[in-house]
């Protein structure tokens, strides 16, 4: 069997990988979202760009995608494999968690934002129903851009992960809502939503007791195999098992998907599943990105700019004011708010699903339908550049409140003070926190404190080489230090100038190698840390686990190869076991006082 050079699905597919093998490292290496990339790519070997010249250049027909409704069902999986994705990160007891700021502010967003883009179409002379309809669909938002960006599990991502789930879910009701308004719907709409929703319940439960029972013992049938072409093969085969179920029911396929991974999440296979489909995901959601990208009409936005970028501009400050508003009034950092609202102005992938349905019901004229599409394409392809204009906004606002920037310190003593909040700093932080130990973080990285606020831990910003805010951590009262900072000098001077004037506060230092941890012993480091060592003791641990031997026997020699390599280190300092003595017997005189 031969392959021709004129078969449309072989030319398109040649594109496309064409596209994603240029598009993703030209953009790389100049630090810009590939998103971009996918959507121009799209828009130039679209109908509306080189397509056009196919005519007069045949040539062109090897670099164009002719057939674009045949990727169409590619760009659906993309997103199938995102909600997939998401899944596989969260967990029932996380999402019940989020159960008030998905159905609460989430539901309070697409249903504020939305009638008041309502009310100002049916100013300009739409119908109710179309005005209720086109003003819904560009209240939603891109889970297909926003969440790649903004992850699930910073304090942005997390709202707005919460809002793009309602709206995920509110999506079929909007559908059939839309339906019922249609001048021509009776008493239909209504039957078939309330139809759909039994369906979907009962599926959703099937889905989940199916789930629970069968999963567990497919995967773990596919990895005693040991065979990545299995294990993927059955990934595959679930997420599009129960996408194909809530299609069947009448839901969304995206609910199918996002189930299966709760339901995957559950299980120990979740890892192996997420690495093994990743890479399918990437391709998927750039052949939706390249998608959306066809849809711009370069012509049409030349000759239209002007009304264009005004609808543009005023959906993005309604959604921009309706998120913020919401957000900080349920208690969110306005930094965080105003960021969120920001990333999430732009129209969704899913309000062209809206606009084809109240196109076809006849809510709205196709000249309307096609406006708000290229209306909604320009607002995905400029989604990246929102989100570095709301880190930007959140970056700013943060630094001007004073009255929430600053962290201060407890008149008690702060407990621990780790100076340095990277990702070691955070790590140590954690530690203490579990444990319920007080502490206080310390960095001169303005993004850095500002995104550990976020997440909840107790940072103050400022720069240790300032004398006057080393007197301002009330040292002297401190149960210990940790130095954490990524820069040697600074650290061995930190060290010699603290234990002089604290002699008996215990400090915990990063080394960058044995060496240095002999100049921070020198300098009167209680502890020093070299990170080679540690992680070759980690890397040798994980070794003599791997081929057989018991954990035990591994962890008593990992701790006193330990021993035996601070021992030298301490040695090549020349240092005495005197201040480590008093240090603990000073404890001990506490204690028993």
């Amino acid at each position: 069997m031969m392959l021709s050079l004129n078969n449309t699905g072989f030319s398109d597919t040649l594109v496309i990988l064409g596209a994603a093998g240029l598009v993703i490292p030209a953009f790389a290496r100049f630090r810009i979202s590939p998103v971009i990339g996918f959507i121009l790519v799209g828009a130039l070997v679209g109908p509306f760009g080189l397509g056009t010249l196919v005519g007069q250049n045949p040539w062109l027909y090897y670099f164009t995608i002719s057939d674009t409704h045949s990727i169409e069902p590619f760009a659906e999986f993309g997103i199938i494999l995102l909600l997939f994705s998401i899944g596989l990160e969260l967990s029932f007891k996380r999402l019940w968690a989020m159960r008030k700021l998905v159905f609460g502010v989430g539901a309070a967003e697409l249903v504020g934002a939305g009638l008041i883009l309502a009310a100002a179409l049916y100013l300009t002379g739409l119908s109710t129903g179309g005005a209720i309809g086109l003003g819904l669909a560009l209240a939603l938002s891109s889970t297909a851009l926003v969440i790649p960006i903004a992850g699930t599990t910073s304090a942005v991502g997390r709202a707005a992960f919460a809002m793009l789930l309602f709206e995920d879910l509110a999506l079929v009701p909007i559908i059939f809502g839309l339906g019922a308004l249609a001048p021509s719907a009776g008493n239909a709409g209504v039957v078939g939503l309330l139809t759909t929703l039994g369906l979907g319940v009962l599926t959703v439960a099937a889905l989940f007791l199916g789930g629970r029972l069968l999963l567990p013992r497919m995967f773990g049938q596919a990895a005693r195999t040991k065979s990545p072409e299995l294990f993927l093969a059955a990934s595959l085969l679930v997420v599009i098992a129960a996408s194909l179920a809530t299609t069947a029911a009448g839901l969304s396929p995206i609910v199918g998907a996002l189930i299966a991974g709760l339901l995957i999440a559950e299980t120990e296979y979740h890892g192996e599943v997420e690495a093994i489909t990743a890479p399918f995901k990437g391709l998927a959601l750039g052949v939706f990105l390249i998608t959306v990208g066809m849809r711009l009409d370069l012509g049409f936005v030349l000759a239209n700019w002007a009304p264009l970028l005004g609808a543009t501009v005023v959906v993005m400050v309604v959604k921009v004011a309706v998120t913020t508003g919401l957000l900080k009034l349920s208690g969110a950092r306005t930094g965080t708010a105003t960021e969120t609202g920001v990333l999430m102005a732009s129209p969704s992938e899913t309000t062209l699903i809206v606009l084809g349905v109240a196109g076809a019901a006849g809510l709205i004229s196709g000249t309307t339908a096609a406006f708000w599409t290229t209306v909604t394409a320009i607002g995905l392809t400029a989604t990246p550049l929102l989100a570095k204009a709301g880190q930007l906004f959140s970056r700013l606002i943060e630094q001007q409140e004073k009255d929430e920037a600053p962290a201060q310190v407890d008149a008690a003593g702060p407990g621990t003070i780790v100076i340095g909040f990277g990702r070691v700093g955070r790590t140590v932080a954690e530690m203490l926190r579990r444990h319920n130990l007080p502490y206080l973080g310390v960095d001169a990285d303005i993004d850095n404190v500002n995104a550990a606020r976020k997440e909840g831990y107790t940072v103050l910003f400022g720069d240790v080489t300032r004398n006057e805010l080393v007197d301002q951590l009330k040292l002297g009262h401190a149960k210990a230090l940790v130095l954490t900072m990524d820069d040697p000098v600074l650290t061995v001077r930190l060290t010699k100038r603290v234990r002089g004037w604290v002699p008996e506060l215990p400090i915990i230092a990063r080394a960058r190698d044995a060496a240095h941890a002999a100049e921070l012993y020198k300098a009167g480091a209680t502890d020093a840390v070299p990170e080679t060592l540690e992680s070759s003791l980690q890397l040798s641990e994980a070794v003599l686990v791997d081929v057989g031997i018991a954990v035990g026997p591994v962890i008593a020699s990992i701790h006193e190869m330990r021993d035996e390599m601070r021992k030298s280190i301490k040695e090549a300092s020349d240092l005495d076991r005197e201040l480590r003595v008093r240090l603990r017997r000073t404890r001990q005189s506490e204690v028993g006082g």
